[in-house]
């Protein structure tokens, strides 16, 4: 694929594009609106699993898909995955609860996993990685695109109209996405037959889910030392220790381990599992931030996050034409991961509007600074015949680093979150009811919880329908229950930010290898160190 003509390269990756859009766009068009459609089936208490399970479900098709791609090429895996999403999301809009939601979104992210894992690959089928960090920025970029559009215009459809239509309304551009892959993407020719590492897949996903269930439970649903939490721990080592050892003896292992004596590899997924578990844990809840504490729409929400992905729109893609113009990528994760934790510390002390469009500018910028590097590096440093797989390891890495990052700050959240709220109700200045008579007592009480400043338009219609001399009382609690939240979110940024401090520590570690000018070379152009140079010859002998 790397010698078609510049013309049908062009194609090719314009239909990846759309296909990466179509997912990342119902992503997006999700994460204002979000917290409104959670309270409206009465789900607050499994927020964490509508993303949790997306993460889980693409984590795991992610890595699995990676190696098959290897063994078979990237068209049948891409269109799978967006028949599935297709699939996900047109299931997600017909849910009548938050069970049915969550099931919905789990075949989505099963979907969104293989689109992601094939999409970044093929990349690296077209192109050398000299030229691939463009590629790699403009692709970022597609992201960061639909991140300006889609929480602008998800706030807009939940705020005027039914939030079914979130989940249906770009379906017709995944069907466009399916028949521009079908036409434009060239089949590859199958190499000598491979035989299938299903041993390996079984006992690798039964690590990984009790892994992050366990995480994703404890704290919230269980003690950190219950039975079941130690439990599911103990089935993901034991699991774990069972992959290893099969992976050791497989033909044709579905995540070779010998890739990890790579020191690039390693240290590139290290740095993406921390960074993603920072990142992703504290963003998650800004969307909390904005609409509970500030007060926000989810129309308005939108404008607010707007500034940190046009950001990263701008800069991944001059990023990308940096990388590919010097052939050196490190400089980019120094300078931009700085800049991400400064964002997020801002983000600590946020209690205006102006504010938190000031942290979401510095955070996109240093996220577009960073965010194209580590992939990159991880595929510099192996053979081409290993794409497919060590870009699934980097996306599992990040993405266990993203799920386990919202469960441990859902924990913290939760924890803070009940003690900051029994002291506003109970502090000298809170609201005195003992006035009222108990009905009306008990309905402003029910507002006492988090869930209800998500559903601005059912505060308005309650404070409405209340005496006008209880309604400054009323007022009074959601003013309190908002500081108590605002003080909880604060722990939980704050948190986010140290914990990427620590993935900028290890970017010191990583080395950098002058970038590939062609994908017939099995080596990178200048000489690896004997540790490297034993990792790539022995992933070439066994490719």
């Amino acid at each position: 694929m790397e010698h078609l003509s510049i013309k049908r390269k062009i194609t090719i990756m314009i239909s990846i594009m759309a296909a990466m859009f179509f997912a990342a766009i119902n992503q997006t068009i999700t994460s204002t609106a979000m917290p409104r459609i959670i309270a409206i089936l009465d789900g607050m208490d499994y927020y964490t699993w509508t993303i949790n399970i997306y993460l889980l479900t693409s984590t795991i098709a992610t890595i699995l898909v990676g190696k098959l791609s290897d063994m078979f090429g990237r068209k049948p895996f891409i269109l799978i995955g967006i028949l599935l999403f297709m699939a996900g999301a047109f299931l997600t809009g017909t849910s009548s609860d938050v069970y049915q939601f969550i099931l919905y979104r789990g075949i989505q992210g099963i979907g969104a996993g293989i689109i992601q894992s094939t999409a970044f690959t093929a990349v690296g089928d077209l192109f050398p990685p000299r030229e691939r960090g463009k590629w790699m920025g403009l692709m970022t970029a597609v992201f960061g695109f639909s991140s300006v559009i889609g929480p602008t215009l998800g706030g807009y459809l939940v705020d005027h109209m039914d939030w079914h239509w979130l989940f249906w309304i770009f379906l017709p551009l995944g069907v466009v996405a399916f028949v521009m892959i079908m036409a434009l993407f060239p089949k590859v020719e199958r190499g000598p037959s491979q035989s299938v590492d299903y041993v390996g897949s079984l006992f690798l996903t039964t690590t990984i889910v009790p892994l992050l269930l366990a995480f994703s439970w404890a704290g919230t649903e269980y003690d950190w030392g219950s039975g079941q939490i130690l439990g599911l721990l103990a089935a993901s080592v034991v699991s774990g220790v069972i992959f290893v050892l099969v992976e050791t003896k497989a033909k044709n292992p579905i995540l070779p381990l010998y890739l990890f004596k790579n020191g690039i590899v390693t240290i590139s997924n290290v740095i993406g599992f921390i960074m993603n578990f920072g990142m992703m844990g504290a963003l998650i809840y800004l969307s909390f931030f904005v609409q509970g504490v500030l007060g926000i729409s989810p129309t308005y929400a939108g404008y607010v996050t707007m500034p940190m992905s046009i950001a990263m729109v701008v800069v991944s893609a001059i990023t990308g034409q940096l990388i590919a113009k010097s052939g050196k990528y490190k400089r980019f994760a120094l300078i931009g991961m700085p800049i991400m934790i400064a964002g997020m510390t801002i983000m600590v002390f946020m209690n205006s509007v102006w504010l938190a469009v000031v942290s979401m500018v510095v955070f996109g910028v240093g996220l577009g600074l960073g965010m194209p590097v580590f992939s990159l590096a991880t595929q510099n440093a192996v053979p081409h015949k290993e794409l497919g797989v060590v870009t699934a390891s980097s996306q599992l890495f990040r993405n266990l680093g993203g799920t386990i990052g919202i469960a441990v700050m859902g924990t913290v959240m939760s924890n803070s979150l009940a003690r900051n709220l029994k002291e506003a109700i109970q502090s000298p200045g809170a609201a005195d009811f003992s006035k009222l008579d108990p009905k009306t007592a008990e309905q402003m009480l029910s507002f006492a919880n988090p869930q209800t400043l998500m559903n601005k338009p059912l505060i308005e219609k309650t404070q409405a329908g209340l005496p006008a001399d209880v309604q400054p009382l009323f007022m009074q609690m959601i003013d309190r229950i908002r500081e108590a939240l605002g003080d909880t979110l604060s722990v939980v940024f704050l948190t986010g930010a140290l914990v990427t401090v620590v993935a900028f520590v290890l970017v010191f570690f990583l080395k950098e290898l002058p970038l590939r000018t062609s994908n017939r070379a099995a080596e990178p152009s200048k000489p690896l160190d004997s540790a490297e140079a034993e990792a790539v010859q022995l992933g070439a002998s066994k490719a």
